[in-house]
């Protein structure tokens, strides 16, 4: 406003010098032209104006439940543009008494990485398609949630009605050329079911299908994928389909062991979780043992059921 003041002036005195015939309306009129043209429109974000003098934009930004905002970037940009766009932001944020930062940004927007991380953000997580990033605004201290913490696995155990146990030998991992046979396992996809990725794991190393029945337990353990920690649940299932029909990528061998056999290798009676394993399956076939089904619930706060996980047999009897 105080340049724009200042160059109205000096139209009037040039106007008066010259005895132009221009009115003073005529002026202002192509005083305002030229403060438009010159003004670049704006190309991101928001543009607000403090103390009714300057207008400064920001980053476009949702409010998140924690008192923070979310930033996620789709459009290509200048590094130099953004680097300014997020300093104003920041100042903006923190007026605002927000807490957390979280910039999403896309694989294609990979140069604005190092700005963001000179200006004190940190990797929080990555994704194939998106790295975030995430900023703490206040001096107390930082409350963000890390990353995930825990790898989940599945371990099925398949029995027939010959007391037969499904077992596979791997190409790869740690029990590749060490000769043991082993049930099928792998690890639960984002968004899946525990009972899910059972079935699933079984179908795509052997081909069989099958009918999950029960958690029988799980395990903890940690330093495990990439320094996580690592729950593994151990599920019982029953075949629906027999003829084998192994993966050829992952999988050497599949077959159907009499279950004896299975539970008399070395391997399983010198680590003590196969051998406990080994247990709770025979005490299930003999009836003495009960483990966890799958239960759908609702909840508060999704719209899609999930499972709870829960001793059936007992509490039904119990009700």
């Amino acid at each position: 406003m105080w340049a724009a003041t200042n160059e109205f002036k000096t139209w009037q005195s040039l106007g008066s010098q010259k005895g132009a015939v221009e009115t003073r309306h005529h002026a202002l009129m192509k005083l305002r032209s030229m403060s438009v043209s010159a003004s670049p429109t704006p190309l991101l974000g928001d543009r607000l104006c403090e103390n009714g003098y300057e207008c400064v934009k920001i980053l476009p930004a949702t409010n998140d439940a924690h008192g923070g905002v979310i930033v996620d970037l789709k459009e290509p940009m200048d590094s130099e543009l953004f680097a300014t766009l997020l300093r104003s932001s920041l100042l903006h944020w923190k007026k605002q008494g927000k807490d957390g930062v979280w910039i999403k940004l896309p694989i294609e927007l990979v140069n604005l990485v190092e700005t963001a991380v000179k200006e004190g953000f940190w990797y929080h997580h990555a994704e194939p398609n998106y790295l975030m990033l995430v900023y703490w605004i206040p001096k107390t201290g930082c409350t963000i949630p890390p990353n995930a913490s825990h790898c989940v696995g599945v371990g099925a155990i398949v029995l027939n009605d010959k007391k037969e146990v499904l077992v596979v030998q791997e190409k790869r991992g740690g029990f590749h050329g060490i000769g043991v046979w082993k049930i099928p396992t792998g690890v639960v996809d984002a968004g899946e079911e525990i009972f899910e990725a059972a079935i699933r794991e079984v179908k795509e190393e052997t081909g069989i299908d099958t009918e999950f029945m029960e958690v029988l337990a799980f395990r903890h353990t940690h330093n495990s994928f990439f320094g996580k920690s690592d729950l593994s649940f151990v599920c019982m299932l029953r075949p629906l389909s027999f003829d084998i029909k192994k993966q050829d990528l992952e999988i050497e061998a599949a077959q159907w062991m009499p279950f004896e056999e299975f539970a008399d290798q070395p391997f399983n009676q010198m680590h003590e979780p196969f051998k406990y394993m080994i247990e709770l399956c025979l005490a299930k076939v003999e009836n003495g043992y009960d483990g966890f089904s799958p239960r759908p619930v609702s909840s508060y706060f999704v719209e899609e059921l999930n499972c709870l996980y829960l001793n059936s047999h007992d509490l039904d009897n119990t009700s």
